[in-house]
C-alpha cells in the first residue's frame, strides 16, 4: 500500500513521539514502530532525565560533567545546547501535564546518578520515569488526529531520489504486506543495536536496523565502537538480564566481590558513582578474577521501607525472581546503550537530505566516548523539537517524488535462517567486542563475520533481495561489522571502549571514528568551539 504524509516518524520511543508530537502542529504525520507503542529502550528506562532545574546547579556544571564522562570526544556546541535548552523543555513538558517526582514541599524531587557532581535528576513513579514521561507523550500522540500509528511495521529500506530522502519502504508483519511511505520529511528516531549482544537490558528489537539501513543510504556513521555496558544488571538462571538503576547507587547501595569488599571505594573519586565505563570495567575485572558470573550490588545498610517505595519496579521484579533487594543483588554489566550511531548536525539532520536522526541512533556529539546516565532522554526532546523546527525551512519547497512500487516478499524458509543469524551474531560480537576487546579478537570475530555473510549470500543470492529475512540479516551483520571494526581502527581505551593491547588514551586518536560505505574508516576531529 501507499501512503503520504508530511511527516514520517520511524520509532516510537522518546524521541520519535516527541518529534511527531512536535511536528503534528505543522502537518500529516505517522509513526512505524516495529513492534508495540511501548516496546523501547525509552518506555523501560528506570534512572531518570537529566537538566538542571535546581537553583544551586547551573547548566555549566551540567556541562562539565557530560565533558567528563565524554572522555575528551564531546562535541560542545552539542552539549550546550543540550545543558542550555534542557531546562525549557522540562519545563514545557511539565506545563503540558507531565508529573514528575516532588518532595514533601512540592519542589522537584532530584537525585544522584553516576558522573553527576548535583542532585539534577528528574523522577517519575521512582524507578519508572521511562514508562512514565512515555506514557505521557503516548496519551498526547492519541489526541492528535492528524497523527496515525502503524504497529508491527519494520523499517526495510530508505527511499532516495538523488540525495534526497523520499520516504521509506516497510514492511506490515500483522498484512504481511509492504507499506510504501512518501513524505516531505523523514524522522528515524528507532533506537540502537545494543541487542544484538547476548546480554542486554535492551529490548529485543533493538538490533541497529535503523544504523545499517542509513549506512546504506550513505549516512556517515560516527563512533559505532563505544556501546556503553550499563554496570548493574539482575544475573539469574532463568531470566533475562533486568536493569537495575543507576540511582539505586546514587542512594547509597554499595558493590561489593564475593568475598564482601567494596572494589569501588580507591579505585575512583566517586566509587560507586563513578561513571559507567569505570564501573562497568571494575565489575568485569572482578568477574574475572572470582569467576562466578557476577557481583552483589548491597543495599542491606540502607533503610528498607525507602528502598521498596522508592523503587518499585526494581524491588517487584526481585521479589519475583526470589531476591530480597533489601539485602543484595546478583549483577554483572549488560550491553546497554549505543552511543555512537548516524553522524547529524545540531539540528538531527543527516548527510542526506530530509532524512533526519533522533535518539540513541542519532550522534549528535553529546554522548563522546561514554555517555553520561540520563542525558538521553533529555536529549529527545531537546534535538526531537530541534530536528522538526529545522524542516519548517524546507515547507515552501514544491517536491516531487519517484513513483515507488512494492517489490517486498517474506519466505518462511529465511526466517528460521534470521533467528539462527542472530544467536550467531550475539555469540561473535560479545566474545570479542565486549567490555574488554584486543586486535586479535576483533579481526578473528570479523573474520566470522564475514564467512557468515558469505556462506548467507551464496544460498540467498539475488533471487532474496527484496526478502524481509534477508534484509534483517544484512542488517545484523552490517551492524555487527561497524561496530568491531570501528573498535579496531581506534587503537587506544577511551570511555567504554576498552582494548587490554593499547589500555591507554593516545592523543592521536582524540577524534571521532567515521565510516561511510564504499570509503575507508577515517578520523574527524572533534569540535570544541
Amino acid at each position: 500500500m501507499k501512503r503520504h504524509f508530511d511527516y514520517i516518524i520511524v520509532g516510537s520511543g522518546l524521541a520519535g513521539l516527541y518529534a511527531a508530537l512536535q511536528a503534528s502542529d505543522y502537518g500529516t504525520v505517522c509513526i512505524l514502530t516495529k513492534s508495540d507503542i511501548t516496546e523501547s529502550n525509552s518506555y523501560h528506562a528506570q534512572g531518570g532525565i537529566a537538566a538542571v532545574t535546581d537553583k544551586e546547579d547551573i547548566p555549566q556544571y551540567h556541562f562539565d560533567d557530560t565533558i567528563i564522562a565524554g572522555r575528551g570526544l564531546c562535541d560542545y556546541p552539542a552539549v550546550k545546547i543540550l545543558v542550555n535548552e534542557g531546562p525549557s523543555r522540562i519545563e514545557e513538558i511539565i506545563e503540558e501535564g507531565m508529573k514528575f517526582d516532588i518532595t514533601e514541599s512540592g519542589e522537584l524531587a532530584l537525585g544522584l546518578e553516576g558522573g553527576h557532581h548535583r542532585r539534577r535528576i528528574l523522577h517519575a513513579g521512582g524507578d519508572a520515569t521511562g514508562r512514565m514521561i512515555t506514557s505521557f507523550v503516548i496519551e498526547e500522540v492519541r489526541k492528535r488526529k492528524n497523527i496515525t500509528v502503524f504497529q508491527n511495521c519494520t523499517l526495510i529500506d530508505i527511499l532516495k531520489n538523488g540525495n534526497s530522502c523520499d520516504g521509506v519502504r516497510s514492511w506490515d508483519f500483522e498484512r504481511g504486506e509492504e507499506d510504501i511511505f512518501t513524505g516531505k520529511n523523514t524522522i528515524l528516531a528507532c533506537g540502537g543495536a545494543s541487542a544484538i549482544y547476548k546480554r542486554t537490558t535492551n529490548p529485543s528489537t533493538t538490533t541497529g536496523d535503523g544504523t545499517a539501513i542509513a549506512y546504506r543510504a550513505g549516512c556517515e556513521i560516527t563512533d559505532m565502537e563505544f556501546i556503553q555496558f550499563h554496570p548493574t544488571a539482575i544475573v539469574h538462571p532463568e531470566a533475562d538480564s533486568f536493569l537495575v538503576s543507576e540511582a539505586v547507587r546514587g542512594e547509597g547501595a554499595h558493590l561489593l566481590n564475593l568475598k564482601g569488599e567494596r572494589f569501588m571505594k580507591g579505585a575512583h573519586e566517586l566509587a560507586e558513582l563513578a561513571p559507567r565505563d569505570v564501573v562497568a570495567k571494575k565489575i568485569d575485572e572482578q568477574i574475572r578474577k572470582e569467576g562466578k558470573g557476577y557481583v552483589y550490588l548491597s543495599l542491606k545498610h540502607l533503610d528498607p521501607e525507602k528502598i521498596r517505595n522508592r523503587f518499585p519496579t526494581i524491588f517487584a521484579k526481585c521479589a519475583e525472581l526470589g531476591i530480597d533487594m533489601t539485602d543484595r543483588i546478583p549483577i554483572a554489566p549488560a550491553a546497554h546503550y549505543t552511543v555512537g550511531g548516524v553522524r547529524t548536525d545540531e539540528n538531527g539532520r543527516s548527510s542526506v537530505e530530509h532524512l533526519y536522526i533522533c535518539g540513541e541512533l542519532a550522534s549528535t556529539g553529546i554522548m563522546g566516548a561514554n555517555r553520561l546516565a540520563s542525558n538521553s532522554l533529555i536529549e529527545c526532546l531537546v534535538f526531537g523539537k530541534r530536528a522538526i523546527k529545522h524542516t519548517l525551512s524546507y515547507h515552501a519547497e514544491n517536491r516531487s517524488y519517484e513513483e515507488y512500487s512494492p517489490v517486498l516478499f517474506i519466505d518462511e524458509s529465511i526466517k528460521a535462517k534470521y533467528w539462527h543469524a542472530r544467536e550467531k551474531v550475539a555469540e561473535i560480537v560479545s566474545e570479542y567486542a565486549g567490555i574488554v576487546r584486543n586486535a586479535e579478537g576483533l579481526s578473528k570475530g570479523l573474520e566470522m563475520l564475514n564467512n557468515m555473510e558469505n556462506e548467507f549470500l551464496s544460498v540467498i543470492r539475488d533471487n532474496y533481495r527484496n526478502e524481509i529475512y534477508s534484509n534483517l540479516i544484512t542488517n545484523l551483520i552490517t551492524t555487527a561489522r561497524l561496530i568491531m571494526e570501528g573498535a579496531l581502527f581506534r587503537e587506544e581505551s577511551r570511555g567504554c571502549h576498552y582494548r587490554s593491547d593499547f589500555p591507554e588514551e593516545r592523543e592521536e586518536f582524540h577524534v571521532h571514528s567515521s565510516q561511510k560505505k564504499g570509503e575507508k574508516i577515517r578520523k574527524n576531529k572533534v569540535i570544541l568551539s
